[in-house]
């Protein structure tokens, strides 16, 4: 085998047999004592299997203390399960090869033996810290348990110590936070939460898989700068699990690309980013959001097919004490907000979490009461919105949505065809059987899904189905009623870098065929370049910034954009870095 800090690609005719093409370059384990020093993690012919398939094929990679390595590849590449395995988590599989940690074989290593090095050698941070944090403990309660078992400090110790690990990655008022429950945090604050308690131990490696996916921007930002500040004050390895190229052009040292479970390319993040040798790879950094949209604008007074202007959106809440009796308080979401969606045309919406961006699309979609004035194809909804009236029902078939997790919003008791065709059921309810079914048809048919593509399709339930199809399935059923607006949220921040591409390729495609007119709220300010005409930057319920996006994005005038674009720029400095 050759060197683990080598560039190297593995050849086709070599990767059933794990073995690993010729150097090309020199990795950052070089710097830290060259070839000859010893790895803090070495795997060698790693394999998973789950019964007789191999999830993870003979996968050698290794880790040096104080490194940063990027482990990359599209959902079902066996990244995940190649992580969980080093722990022994995961679940039935049956797992061959080595593992060596600092000598010892992971894989050799009796359950007993394991317990000391989960969270104590080696620590994770997963990917969705309100599933993975205990919804019943305190954060402060949730640290302290990891180190009574792993440092047998006392109560008092414990309680002092969670409190200076949350000061540490950077929680305000750690003392006060130690006692909250995960869902009285943000996301970022219960991200940094789970980065504490991994950090309990002092774990010689850390393994961080997606911990930044479900964030916005700006914090995905500082989630990375405080693992990166946190790893040179510790000196611990971080092996980073991640679909996102950006991260690890921004992140990482060196980079490892997995593929249906074969190690097919590894080396300095430089180096592979401007000189990919394996076709998957070179796949991978060209995934990137194109635009390809109808720039010419409709003509001068063109009427708008969406148009808001002082908008307000409020929610009652408690209020304290004797006066709570007798009225309620009030929390304003969105405030004076204005915009306009002209036929055709994408206006997209920018801004962190708390933002106000989902707010601001369940007024118009007329699923929230509020205040100013709001149109939707040159129609008002009746207040409250939410009254399912003749007028509202015929308004809501002009204004369909497509939200961003499609596992979740598709019923998983439904079949295809109920679900594409669940629409027509409502809005033209004298469709017969066979007509409706021709009508799922064609909708599936204009999202690239058909049944010689896949045998009894309309019969298949969305378990079946891949992150990206299920996402055309949920743009087939808001397509099926013929909107003139479809409202996505999100419609690509939980799919792979090339499933992302095919899903914004398709709606661009839709929009140029069918003069659609997207109201797009995403986080991702690539996916607005490539989507959008016009956007704007919510902050705190308000539009703080608005115009072209060429305009905004390139030169952004309030601090809070400016901020935002930062935030998703990659320095090219730090990308080229020898």
């Amino acid at each position: 085998m050759n060197a683990p800090n080598a560039r190297t690609q593995m050849p086709a005719m070599a990767q059933g047999a794990g073995s690993i093409g010729n150097a090309r370059g020199v990795g950052p384990g070089a710097e830290r004592g060259g070839t000859g020093a010893a790895a803090l993690l070495q795997v060698q012919d790693l394999a998973v299997h789950f019964g007789a398939k191999a999830v993870v094929n003979r996968v050698s990679f290794s880790v040096h203390a104080g490194e940063k390595l990027a482990l990359v590849g599209e959902s079902g590449s066996g990244k995940t399960v190649t992580a969980l395995s080093l722990l022994r988590l995961a679940g039935d599989a049956r797992i061959t090869g080595k593992a060596m940690l600092r000598g010892r074989d992971l894989l050799s290593l009796s359950e007993r033996e394991m317990r000391g090095v989960r969270g104590g050698d080696i620590a994770m941070v997963f990917q969705e810290p309100m599933t993975a944090l205990n919804p019943l403990m305190t954060i402060g309660q949730q640290i302290a348990e990891v180190l009574q078992l792993k440092k047998a400090l006392t109560g008092e110790q414990c309680a002092q110590a969670a409190i200076a690990l949350l000061a540490q990655t950077g929680i305000p008022e750690p003392a006060r936070r130690a006692n909250a429950f995960p869902h009285q945090l943000s996301g970022g604050q219960r991200q940094r939460a789970m980065i504490a308690m991994a950090l309990a131990s002092e774990p010689a490696l850390l393994l961080a898989d997606e911990p930044t996916t479900a964030l916005d921007v700006t914090l995905r930002g500082q989630i990375l700068d405080l693992l990166s500040d946190l790893q040179r004050q510790t000196g611990m390895a971080v092996l980073l699990i991640t679909h996102d190229l950006n991260l690890v052009r921004r992140f990482a040292d060196r980079v490892a690309v997995m593929e249906q479970g074969m190690l097919v390319e590894q080396g300095r993040v430089a180096e592979v980013f401007r000189a990919p040798q394996h076709a998957y790879t070179r796949r991978l950094i060209a995934s990137q959001p194109r635009r390809d949209v109808v720039e010419a604008a409709p003509p001068p007074g063109t009427p708008p097919v969406l148009w808001a202007q002082d908008l307000r959106v409020a929610y009652a809440t408690p209020l304290p004490g004797v006066r709570g009796w007798f009225r309620k308080g009030e929390f304003v979401a969105v405030q004076g907000a204005a915009l306009q969606v002209l036929p055709g045309q994408t206006l997209g919406v920018v801004g962190e979490s708390g933002s106000g961006k989902s707010t601001l699309a369940q007024a118009i979609l007329g699923l929230l009461p509020h205040g100013g004035e709001l149109t939707v194809v040159g129609q008002a909804w009746q207040q409250p919105a939410m009254r399912n009236t003749p007028a509202n029902q015929a308004l809501r078939r002009q204004v369909q949505v497509v939200f961003q997790d499609p596992f979740s919003s598709l019923s998983p008791r439904l079949t295809v065809e109920e679900i594409v065709g669940e629409g027509l059921r409502v809005h033209d309810g004298a469709l017969g059987s066979a007509e409706r079914r021709t009508r799922v048809e064609a909708a599936l048919l204009e999202v690239g899904l058909s049944e010689a593509q896949y045998p009894g399709l309309l019969a298949r339930y969305p378990h079946e189905f891949s992150g990206g199809q299920r996402q055309r399935l949920a743009i087939a059923r808001a397509l099926i009623v013929q909107p003139r607006v479809l409202v996505l949220d999100e419609p690509t921040s939980a799919l792979d870098v090339t499933i992302q591409q095919q899903v914004l390729a398709l709606l661009q495609r839709l929009q140029r065929e069918k003069g659609l007119s997207y109201l797009l709220i995403t986080h991702d300010v690539d996916v607005i370049r490539a989507m959008a005409h016009a956007v704007i930057v919510m902050k705190e319920g308000e539009v703080v910034e608005s115009g072209p996006v060429a305009q905004v994005l390139d030169a952004p005038q309030h601090p809070y954009t400016q901020r935002l674009v930062a935030a998703a720029t990659v320095p090219e400095a730090a990308a080229d870095l020898e």
